[in-house]
């Protein structure tokens, strides 16, 4: 199952500002800085000291939330990241930061995730000039993200050349920031990958 939904709930949800909802999620509008506590009948009762399985799941659900995934995503990337050579829990990351929502994401090209996974969805993406509307494609190296030409004139790439001058993409994606392209220059190296997931607990969680 993939959550939809409010998304500044699924923040709430898991007691941390996940940035769901981009530039919003910080502004004073922010749901979760207006309401720092669970939703629901109870949201406003003091959380209980979790469990060493409470907080695996918790881990387990930021990531869900924070890459807009499955359960069965996300089994399937540990299984992957398993049988690799590496740090079990990295690899899991990197293999996420790889979906093509995502690199659009790191790029600049739009806001948000879940915005990404519409324009996605939407066609509006090329991969090596092939039109691709799969979110969880994953890109590899030397390949070249563009927007379909037809699409250049959305609302949602307005003024993007501008919005670009201003973003700082991680290593290993290189932006033709005036042609409008990604490059994927290699796989995200440790330094590139987020920080704020345990992932030491996201690793115990699927090794039981």
């Amino acid at each position: 199952m993939r959550y939809t939904g409010p998304k500044e709930k699924l923040s709430r949800k898991v007691g941390e500002n996940l940035g769901l909802k981009a530039e919003r999620s910080f502004s004073p509008k922010s749901s979760f800085l207006k309401k720092p506590y669970r939703p629901g009948q109870h949201g406003k009762a003091r959380r209980r000291a979790l469990s060493e399985f409470g907080a695996q799941l918790l881990e387990k659900q930021k990531i869900k939330f924070t890459y807009g995934i499955s359960e069965k995503q996300l089994n399937k990337c540990f299984n992957e990241a398993k049988q690799r050579k590496g740090i079990t829990g990295n690899l899991v990351l990197s293999i996420l930061e790889r979906r093509l929502d995502n690199a659009i994401y790191r790029s600049g090209f739009v806001s948000s995730r879940s915005i990404s996974r519409q324009v996605v969805n939407h066609g509006h993406f090329l991969v090596n000039n092939k039109r691709v509307a799969i979110p969880s494609h994953r890109v590899e190296i030397g390949d070249i993200i563009s927007i379909k030409p037809k699409s250049r004139q959305k609302q949602i790439f307005f003024d993007l050349i501008n919005k670009l001058k201003k973003h700082v993409a991680p290593s290993w994606l290189s932006i033709d920031k005036k042609n409008l392209e990604i490059e994927i220059k290699s796989n995200p190296e440790d330094n590139d990958l987020p920080k704020n997931f345990n992932m030491n607990s996201i690793v115990a969680f699927y090794s039981r």
